[in-house]
């Protein structure tokens, strides 16, 4: 039964559930990540990991945007993860003053090994909901997706519209 008792749920509410749920997430993710043994990585680490392995290639000040942190913090965050093995940097094709980052080998295997564990966890918690409840799951975990995604293209067209107008402006 629905926690909204039959009623539609408020934007407040809604909100409130995906909260929770996302909260959960972040228990099962870290008890997956705990269980992968090659190398412990911070919350940080792991989202610039994702980030890079979706953008490979990437520069610090993409990467610093994507996970919003400040150029120093980034640079630091991507010494020790460099230092650790797991991404490697080199001179940009494209700009001298710039440094492209990817995953190495090993950084490759932690995200594998780390999505592994967690989707055991996920899995065990999706064996217990039953038939219906796994299609309204996924139907609408499909329309969160298409929505972040949206509102995420509207950002970054913003920000290139911004940019743009300040080429013409010059």
């Amino acid at each position: 039964m629905s926690r909204f008792s039959g009623r539609s749920p408020t934007d407040e509410q809604l909100s409130e559930a995906v909260c929770d749920a996302s909260e959960l997430l972040e228990v099962l993710w870290g008890r997956g990540q705990e269980a992968t043994p090659a190398v412990t990585v911070s919350p940080s680490q792991l989202r610039a990991l994702l980030v890079i392995e979706q953008d490979e290639g990437t520069n610090l000040r993409a990467l610093g945007e994507a996970i919003g942190s400040s150029p120093p913090s980034v640079s630091r965050l991507c010494d020790r993860m460099e230092a650790m093995g797991l991404v490697e940097r080199r001179p940009s094709r494209t700009s001298r003053r710039e440094v492209e980052l990817s995953l190495s080998p090993r950084g490759r295997v932690l995200l594998r090994e780390s999505r592994a564990n967690r989707k055991r966890e996920v899995a065990a918690v999706l064996a217990v909901m039953g038939p219906a409840a796994l299609d309204a799951l996924t139907e609408g975990l499909a329309a969160f997706r298409a929505a972040a995604a949206q509102i995420e293209g509207r950002r970054g067209a913003s920000a290139s519209d911004g940019a743009a107008s300040v080429a013409n402006s010059a």
